[in-house]
């Protein structure tokens, strides 16, 4: 299923201009200019200016006198236009398949890669937090047509519509966003014609013929019920590998052959460059103009021309050829230095095993159940039982932090820690009977406490001291239970994990 995202750059050339120069400050209004004729008109005006007044079309004169101390700047439309290409390319980290849709957008289709990031939602929290972070205003919207990502993200706000909902998503907008010319607005506006609805609820021969083939086109887009293509925008330096054919192909094992021999023939471009993969794209074009994208990662730099081609053997599994697959596209869209290596013999005696090499093993759990899910842990330096391991990539290096020897702790902890009721013959003495899930506990050997204390340094100093007791039950129970405060000021006991 195809997934689009449309990203909305509302305020890119002064955005880029601030980028770039570092001034002028981001609450004072400032404008680019451009002239037309003997005229000089306002081409864009960043938020602070256009909450003073200020708008694209207006004299420069009369923005001026509106807003004494005004920055303005020349407009440099074809700068614009090459940063937002730069923008596109950069977007490539998220999908293979990116263009540029200028003045103010990019198109980004996510098919095949949301499941990276998590979610559509997730993906989208990420690019836009990215952007933000970079000083860039953005929105953005993902549906199943370009059409319907471009009108929600510029007229809705932006957010993720869900797939086949595209016709509810655009009815109710103006017909603005159809990205139609001003002078067909201007008519329907005339004729009473202001939403996308009233548009598509108009006999289909009258509409054509009173406002053109190319108004009925957007408005198909819009809906979803035309295809709309997306050039990607692949950089020239770029190792790739391309397959047409002749005859259509849609059988499984003739589709995992051709990735092969693409395989190969990325892998020997590195070879020849000196460089290893991190990120391979696969696009797959349908007759139909339709396709599939499809992206795999390793965790380490390699130039395995069949290692690489075993990763897509999952994902082709879920690729719906159609009438068939015309062309397909392999393309190493992250790269690295890779040096040659020198292999040790196996087998001979005097010579030691090296060491095993795990990469291959978690590129294919990562192709499998995504590359997220595949992680090691990790020890931390803390006394605070939930904060002692943290989650790291699966090749990471590995540090020379380890866990004090003789520090006794449970095998399986619980998070959240689950309260417990308890007895004790005096206030501040281990319990003598717990009460867990309903079920009674006679405690019949007890060791402690070991007082853990809040962290400063860590951003809680207010959490208060926790006294944690080992606890031998009568019917061969070990617990590890604490009291997050004494008994004198109302403490609770918990239940924080079970040993062995």
């Amino acid at each position: 299923m195809r997934r689009v995202v449309s990203l909305y750059l509302p305020h890119w050339p002064v955005d880029r201009i601030q980028r770039r120069h570092g001034e002028p400050p981001r609450d004072e209004p400032l404008v680019t200019v451009q002239t037309v004729g003997s005229r000089r008109r306002v081409a864009a005006a960043c938020p602070t200016a256009q909450r003073l007044g200020l708008h694209a079309g207006m004299a420069v004169a009369h923005a001026q006198a509106m807003v004494p101390g005004l920055h303005v700047w020349d407009a440099t439309p074809e700068d614009d236009n090459a940063a937002l290409r730069k923008l596109a390319r950069w977007a490539i980290g998220y999908s293979p398949v990116v263009a540029s849709d200028p003045p103010d957008g990019v198109w980004i289709d996510i098919a095949g890669c949301a499941h990276l990031f998590g979610s559509e939602e997730a993906l989208l929290a990420h690019l836009l937090g990215r952007l933000n972070n970079q000083g860039v205003t953005a929105r953005a919207a993902v549906a199943d047509a370009p059409g319907t990502a471009w009108a929600v993200a510029r007229f809705r706000g932006g957010g993720v519509i869900p797939v086949g909902r595209s016709v509810e998503a655009v009815a109710t907008l103006p017909v603005a966003a159809l990205r139609i010319p001003p002078q067909a607005i201007s008519v329907m506006q005339r004729l009473g014609v202001e939403r996308v609805g009233q548009l598509a609820a108009m006999p289909r021969a009258p509409m054509v013929r009173r406002f053109g083939k190319d108004v009925a086109l957007r408005l198909d887009q819009a809906m979803g019920h035309a295809f709309e293509p997306i050039n990607p925008l692949i950089p020239e330096e770029t190792p790739l590998s391309t397959a047409a054919f002749a005859e259509p192909i849609g059988r499984l094992e003739a589709l995992k052959d051709v990735v092969r021999r693409l395989a190969e023939d990325v892998c020997a471009q590195l070879l020849r460059r000196g460089l290893g993969v991190h990120r391979l794209d696969l696009i797959l074009r349908r007759v139909d103009q339709k396709g599939a994208n499809l992206r795999v990662g390793t965790a380490k730099a390699t130039r395995d021309a069949q290692h690489l081609a075993k990763l897509f053997d999952e994902r082709l599994q879920t690729v719906d050829p159609g009438f068939g697959i015309e062309e397909m596209v392999l393309i190493a869209s992250k790269t690295e230095p890779l040096s040659e290596t020198q292999v040790e013999a196996r087998g001979i005696a005097g010579v030691s095993a090296p060491d095993v090499d795990m990469s291959r093993l978690v590129d294919r759990l990562g192709a499998k159940v995504g590359a997220h899910r595949v992680y090691r842990l990790e020890p931390v330096q803390t006394l605070v039982p939930e904060r002692m391991v943290r989650k790291v990539p699966a090749l990471a290096p590995v540090t020379q932090v380890t866990w004090p020897e003789n520090l006794p702790r449970p095998t399986r902890l619980l998070d959240p820690p689950e309260p417990v009721v308890a007895t004790a013959l005096l206030p501040d003495h281990p319990p003598a009977l717990i009460v867990w899930r309903k079920v009674r506990h006679k405690v019949t050997h007890a060791d402690g406490p070991e007082r853990i204390a809040p962290e400063w340094w860590a951003g809680d100093p207010d959490r208060p001291s926790r006294d944690y007791y080992r606890l031998e039950t009568d019917r061969g129970g070990r617990f590890w239970v604490y009291r997050d405060a004494p008994a004198a000021e109302g403490g609770r006991w918990w239940l924080h994990g079970l040993f062995a």
